[in-house]
């Protein structure tokens, strides 16, 4: 029975979500867990991979070759025979010239040449060898180490891998962006369960209030000075106020749910952040500069610089240089070093003349770079605005924030009040509920403006780039 209950305690702890999380806890998890960060991380790392990709094209290609071949084309045969070192004479059928050849020289010693003699001697050279044209079969085997190095690009490659380089800050600053984004997602929600849950006790203690007022009309009922009506206004203003109670509760449970979908584990509960968001500090200038958009396209313009020296090289020769050594014979790897041979050079190839294409790619190139440069302009005084505009409207909220504040406190004494003009016959009991009504849409609407308040101020942070 002992184990049943240590297995139940196990069973139970393992399932049971992360309690009082707070909400630098929050991210560390979102950073390790989340998907989308993952994916980003992902893209960065072939990012980097492509770099080294770019970087090797500077060390040129090593490559072993085996080739296992059987033929019997003429040429074939010969050529496999002359790449083993084993071509003979008798391959171009001297078995079949000499004995003619030599017979006509005897003949021509002797002095006895006939003109028949004459034209056989003629006919010698058209003899097709046998051995030449109709060879037998033979197999090839040849081992073969080769090797390529460009020399001279006229700054190719050279280009290719510090675009290659941008391109991997690039993708580092689009990882940050992501992550940005998700943090941004992370804080609002643990804003709104803060507020939630502050709106939830608000309402809890407005649905005590009409619980109250529920047993005052319930006792001037019955001593004769409230009509049955009033119960009735107040039992359905009281069913009102549980609604408004349960769809908070919903909410809160569906902001749960969307946090324990960003971090990757389930959340119970969380350890509540202050109602109101920092708005971070700084002149619109200097955070204008630290915004990760700005600082990508300053990196699209170095690479709009990179690429512009890169169409250029078409304008410049190249120049490589290559090496072979191997061996061949009609079997594996026999007498490899007696029969080895090797081959070096060097290769310039200098295009003189396409159509008028490296120009128009270099004039393509300077309009891209241009347009930027225009970019980095437009997002500089784009971003100065937005900045300029989430500032303004977070100032606005806050002072609607105060005007709520104010109003929802006013509107509980207004209340209370009338609830005593009530119980003292002044007023009737639906200018109460009025009351009560008021007060809880000024305090909807001031949980209204909190969120949006503290929705502009992570808008703000997540254009900024905090660093590592």
């Amino acid at each position: 029975m002992r184990y049943l209950f240590v297995l139940l305690f196990l069973y139970g702890s393992l399932f049971a979500g992360m309690q009082n999380l707070d909400l630098n806890s929050a991210i560390e998890l979102l950073k390790k867990n989340n998907s989308d960060i993952k994916i980003a991380k992902f893209n960065e790392d072939i990012a980097k991979f492509q770099t080294k990709i770019a970087k090797s094209y500077n060390y040129g290609m090593l490559d072993l070759t085996f080739n296992a071949l059987r033929s019997n084309d003429a040429g074939n045969v010969f050529g496999f025979k002359l790449q083993s070192r084993e071509a003979t004479f008798a391959d171009f059928g001297f078995d079949e010239f000499l004995a003619p050849m030599g017979y006509a020289l005897r003949q021509a010693n002797s002095g006895s040449l006939t003109p028949q003699d004459l034209q056989n001697m003629n006919s010698i050279l058209g003899i097709e060898p046998k051995l030449l044209n109709y060879p037998e079969a033979r197999s090839h085997f040849q081992t073969k180490l080769s090797y390529m190095v460009p020399l001279y690009t006229g700054g190719k490659l050279t280009q290719y891998e510090k675009i290659s380089r941008a391109m991997e800050k690039m993708s580092h600053l689009d990882t940050k962006k992501i992550i940005n984004e998700k943090i941004y997602q992370t804080k609002k929600t643990f804003y709104d369960i803060t507020l939630v849950d502050n709106l939830i006790s608000n309402l809890e203690t407005l649905y005590g209030n009409i619980e109250k007022l529920e047993d005052i009309v319930q006792t001037m009922i019955e001593e004769g000075y409230a009509k049955d009506t009033d119960l009735l206004e107040v039992q359905a203003k009281k069913a009102e106020v549980l609604s408004f109670l349960n769809q908070a509760k919903l909410n809160r449970d569906l902001a749960y749910q969307f946090l324990s979908f960003l971090v990757g584990t389930q959340v119970e509960s969380i350890r509540h952040t202050d109602e109101l968001a920092r708005l971070p500090e700084g002149e619109t200038k200097e955070l204008v500069e630290k915004t990760i958009d700005l600082k990508k396209v300053k990196l699209g313009m170095k690479i709009s610089d990179m690429n512009v020296r890169l169409q250029k090289s078409g304008f410049y020769p190249t120049l490589g240089a290559f090496g072979e050594y191997g061996s061949a014979d009609n079997k594996p790897f026999n007498d490899f070093t007696d029969k080895d041979a090797y081959t070096v050079g060097m290769q310039m190839k200098w295009n003189l003349f396409n159509g008028g294409e490296t120009s128009a790619s270099v004039q393509k190139a300077k309009i891209e770079k241009m347009k930027v440069y225009e970019q980095y302009s437009l997002a500089k005084r784009g971003l100065a605005l937005k900045i300029n505009k989430i500032k303004t409207e977070v100032k606005s909220k806050d002072y609607d924030i105060q005007s709520n504040e104010k109003q929802l406190d006013f509107a509980k004494r207004v209340y209370e009040n009338y609830q005593e003009r009530y119980k003292e016959g002044l007023v009737g009991i639906n200018e109460v509920l009025i009351k009560h009504s008021e007060e809880i849409k000024v305090l909807m609407n001031l949980l209204k403006v909190k969120t949006e308040r503290n929705e502009k101020v992570f808008e703000l942070e997540s254009i900024l780039d905090k660093g590592e």
